[in-house]
C-alpha cells in the first residue's frame, strides 16, 4: 500500500494506492498553521473509510509521498530563515543588480525589487580565480574567519557562498564551507557550485541564497512529518516530490530544499501526460488544475513534460529567481476560494485574494463572509450543499447567497442568480486569459488540443472555458479531483545533476565534455544506487549559436562524443530544437555547448492497474434539481452519480454529474461520455 498527498491552500489531498493497483480519494481541510495535521486528518478519513484505525492503516503501507508548499509559502511570506550570503570581492550587489530586464522597464511608479538577501548581510570574500583556473588573489583565510564572527554576531541563521567561477573551480567555496563548519559549527550552509551549477553569476547566488534560507525550516517540517507519521504507525520510507517532477527521500531534501520549491504543482502534468496519453493519444494537452487558490496551468507536448530553469517566486523580475529546474507550471489567482468585490467604480472583481480553508467560503459556515466561486457555484445550484465531499461537509446554502446578495448583488444592483453568473463568468474569464497566454506565446492554437481539468473545482467550469478557448475537447479524468496527488503515484523516484563545460562545434573538445558527462554519470549512478532501483538517465546539453546571450535545452542523442558523427547528431538536434521553439535556424554559424545536465529517474511503481475503486453508495441515482444556466434561465437538471454512467455511451446536456469529491457541470449545447477507464469526455 502506498500513499500520496498533495497539501494544497484549501485541501489536502490523499490517494490511497492498494496493493491490487486500486486507488482511493480522500480529502480533509488544510491547516495552514499546521499542514502535518492536514496530513494525518485525510489519512484518518481514509482509515475511517476502510474501517481501521489511523495506526492499522499506516501499518499496512511502506511508502508515503509528500507535496507541500511549505517551502514556497515560507519565502513567499518572508518566513524564511536570517540568510548571510559570501560573495568575491567586488561583487557585493550581485543580487541587486539581476541579469537587466523588468517587466515594464517605464513604469518609474514600480519600485526596483529588494534583494533576496539584503546588502546589509552580503559579505566579500577576498579572493579570485579566473575561469582558466589561474588564482589571481588566494583567499584571505584570515578575513574571512573575522567575516564569520560578524555573521555570527549579526544572528544569522543560514550561509550561501557564491564565488566567481565556482562551478569551474570550487576550491575555494569548498574552503568557505569547511571554515564554516569550524567557526559556525552546525550553521546550515549551501556553496553554489553544489546546487546550481550554472555559468551565470546571479542565477548561481540567487539559488544558493534561496537554499540556505529553507534549510532550517524544511528540516523541521520534514523531521517533524516523519516523526509525527512515525509516532502514528508508519515505518515505510518518506519521498518528497520535487519541482522537477520526481520524488526523492525526505532526507535528500535537507541537502538542497530549493528543489521542492514547486513540489505539489510539478505533479498535474504528470498525470495529465498519462491520461492524455490513455484517453486519446492527444499530442497537445492543456493541463489545469483548479484548486482553492490558484489555477495552475502547463502544456504537455508529444508526451514531454514541460520544464523551465526561469521558476521565478513572484513575477518575473520582480520577485526572485530560483534558477532550478522545475516543471513549467503557470499559476494565476483564481480557484474556488477567490473573493469576488466590487470596487468603489461599480466593477467586479474576483481574485487573486482567496478565502483557503480559513475562514474559507462563507458557505462553509466557518466565519467567512465574503462571496466567492465556490458560493457563487452554490447559489448556481451547481454544487449540492448536502453532497459536498460526498456528504461528509455540509455547506450552508443560505449563507453563501447572503454574502452575493450583499457583497455583489447590491452594489451592482442585480438578482442573486446573476450576480453569482457573473462571479462565475469573470472567473471563468480569468483562466481563459492565462490559457491563452500560455498556448499563443508558444505557437499553440488551443483549439487543436485537449483541455485536461483537475482539481476539486475543475467541474465547475471547466465546459465553460473549453468552448471560450475554442477548444472542442475537454478530458475530465476520473482522478481529477485530486490530480497532483494521483500524479505524485505516477511519479519517478528522480532527480537532476548539472555541470558547467564550455566548447563549440567550430573546435570541439570532445574529452572535456565527455569527462563533465563522465562525472554526471556517476553522480547518477549513486543515486540508483541509493534508491535501489534500475535507472534511466537523460543527458541534456545547454546550447546556443555562437554570440547569442541565452541557450536552450537540447537533449542529447547519446551519453559520450566518440566520433565526429556524434557532434554532428548534436548539432542537428539543436538545429532542430532551436528552429522549433523560434521557427527560425543558423546553419552558418557554430553552436556553443555551454553546460550539460543529466536527469535520473528510477521507476517507483510498477505496471498494474492504476484504476479508481468506486466508492460503496457511490452510484446511487440522484433526483434532478433546479440550476441555472446563462442564457437558459433556471433548467431542471438531471444528476447523475459519476460511477452510474455507463461506459462508451453518449448524452446529451444539460447535466451535473457528481462524485463525492467533485461536481462536473455539463450545459445544454454541450454533449458527454464515460470512458471504459472511468474519465469523463465532454464536447463543449
Amino acid at each position: 500500500m502506498r500513499f500520496a498527498t498533495d497539501t494544497g491552500g484549501t485541501f489536502t489531498d490523499l490517494v490511497v494506492e492498494d496493493d491490487d493497483g486500486s486507488i482511493t480519494l480522500h480529502k480533509a481541510p488544510t491547516v495552514p498553521s499546521d499542514p502535518v495535521s492536514g496530513v494525518l486528518d485525510a489519512l484518518g478519513v481514509a482509515a475511517e473509510a476502510r474501517g481501521l484505525s489511523l495506526a492499522e492503516l499506516l501499518g499496512r503501507s511502506d511508502s508515503f509521498i509528500h507535496g507541500t508548499t511549505h517551502a514556497i509559502n515560507a519565502i513567499i511570506t518572508g518566513n524564511a530563515a536570517k540568510t548571510a550570503l559570501i560573495v568575491t570581492a567586488g561583487h557585493r550587489d550581485i543580487l541587486l543588480f539581476r541579469e537587466g530586464g523588468r517587466t515594464e522597464p517605464f513604469n518609474h511608479t514600480i519600485p526596483y525589487p529588494k534583494p533576496y538577501v539584503p546588502r546589509a548581510l552580503t559579505f566579500e570574500a577576498r579572493e579570485r580565480v579566473l575561469a582558466d583556473g589561474r588564482v589571481v588573489t588566494p583567499l584571505d583565510e584570515a578575513a574571512l574567519v573575522d567575516t564569520l564572527h560578524q555573521i555570527r554576531a549579526a544572528g544569522v541563521e543560514a550561509v550561501a557562498v557564491a564565488l566567481l567561477w565556482s562551478t569551474l573551480h570550487p576550491a575555494h567555496e569548498l574552503r568557505i564551507g569547511a571554515l564554516i563548519e569550524l567557526h559556525l559549527p552546525g550553521m546550515p550552509y549551501t556553496l553554489s557550485h553544489s546546487v546550481n551549477a550554472t555559468l551565470r553569476e546571479f542565477r548561481r547566488a540567487s539559488s544558493a541564497a534561496i537554499d540556505a534560507s529553507l534549510k532550517p525550516l524544511m528540516t523541521r517540517y520534514l523531521g517533524g512529518l516523519t516523526r509525527r507519521l512515525a509516532d502514528a504507525g508508519f515505518s515505510g520510507k518518506v519521498m518528497v516530490l520535487t519541482s522537477a517532477g520526481g520524488m526523492v527521500e525526505a532526507s535528500e531534501v535537507a541537502a538542497a530544499p530549493i528543489r521542492v520549491i514547486n513540489s505539489g504543482p510539478s505533479m498535474a502534468p504528470v498525470a495529465g501526460s498519462h491520461y492524455a496519453e490513455r484517453e486519446g493519444g492527444w499530442r497537445t494537452a492543456i493541463v489545469a488544475d483548479t484548486g482553492g487558490t490558484t489555477y495552475d496551468i502547463s502544456l504537455v507536448s508529444n508526451g514531454r513534460i514541460p520544464m523551465t530553469r526561469d521558476l521565478w517566486i513572484g513575477q518575473p523580475y520582480r520577485g526572485h529567481l530560483a534558477g532550478y529546474p522545475s516543471v513549467d507550471v503557470k499559476s494565476v489567482g483564481a480557484g474556488g476560494g477567490s473573493i469576488a468585490r466590487v470596487d468603489s467604480a461599480g466593477l467586479l472583481h474576483v481574485g487573486p485574494e482567496s478565502a483557503g480553508s480559513t475562514p474559507g467560503p462563507a458557505c462553509y459556515a466557518r466565519g467567512g463572509a465574503r462571496p466567492t466561486v465556490t458560493d457563487a457555484c452554490v447559489a448556481l445550484g451547481y454544487v449540492d450543499p448536502d453532497f459536498f465531499l460526498g456528504g461528509k461537509m455540509k455547506l450552508d446554502g443560505l449563507a453563501a447567497c447572503r454574502a452575493i446578495a450583499e457583497g455583489v448583488a447590491g452594489p451592482l444592483g442585480v438578482g442573486i442568480e446573476a450576480a453569482a453568473w457573473s462571479i462565475l463568468d469573470l472567473a471563468t474569464e480569468n483562466m481563459v486569459q492565462a490559457i491563452q497566454e500560455l498556448t499563443v506565446n508558444q505557437g499553440i492554437d488551443p483549439a487543436e488540443a485537449v483541455l485536461i481539468g483537475g482539481g476539486g473545482a475543475a467541474g465547475l467550469n471547466s465546459v465553460f472555458i473549453a468552448r471560450r478557448l475554442g477548444c472542442k475537447r475537454l478530458l475530465i479524468p476520473e482522478t481529477g479531483a485530486a490530480m497532483s496527488a494521483a500524479g505524485a503515484m505516477m511519479s519517478d523516484i528522480a532527480t537532476e545533476f548539472a555541470a558547467t563545460a564550455y566548447s563549440s562545434t567550430a573546435a570541439f573538445d570532445a574529452a572535456r565534455v565527455n569527462a563533465a558527462l563522465d562525472r554526471l554519470g556517476e553522480q547518477c549512478r549513486a543515486f540508483a544506487d541509493r534508491a535501489g532501483l534500475p535507472a534511466a538517465v537523460e543527458y541534456i546539453a545547454e546550447a546556443r549559436y555562437e554570440g547569442q546571450a541565452w541557450d536552450i535545452d537540447v537533449p542529447l542523442p547519446g551519453s559520450r562524443f566518440v566520433e565526429a558523427s556524434d557532434v554532428d547528431a548534436f548539432r542537428a538536434a539543436f538545429d532542430a530544437m532551436h528552429e522549433q521553439i523560434f521557427t527560425i535556424r543558423d546553419d552558418a554559424s557554430a553552436v556553443e555547448l555551454v553546460g550539460l545536465r543529466a536527469r535520473v529517474r528510477c521507476r517507483a511503481r510498477g505496471d498494474g492497474a492504476f484504476r479508481l475503486r468506486a466508492e460503496a453508495g457511490a452510484g446511487q441515482a440522484a433526483a434532478a434539481r433546479p440550476v441555472y444556466f446563462d442564457g437558459f434561465g433556471s433548467l431542471d437538471t438531471p444528476v447523475l452519480r459519476w460511477d452510474a454512467i455507463p461506459a462508451d455511451r453518449d448524452f446529451a446536456g444539460p447535466a451535473l454529474i457528481e462524485s463525492p469529491f467533485t461536481t462536473v457541470v455539463i450545459d445544454p449545447p454541450a454533449r458527454f461520455r464515460r470512458s471504459s477507464d472511468g474519465a469523463l469526455l465532454i464536447e463543449a
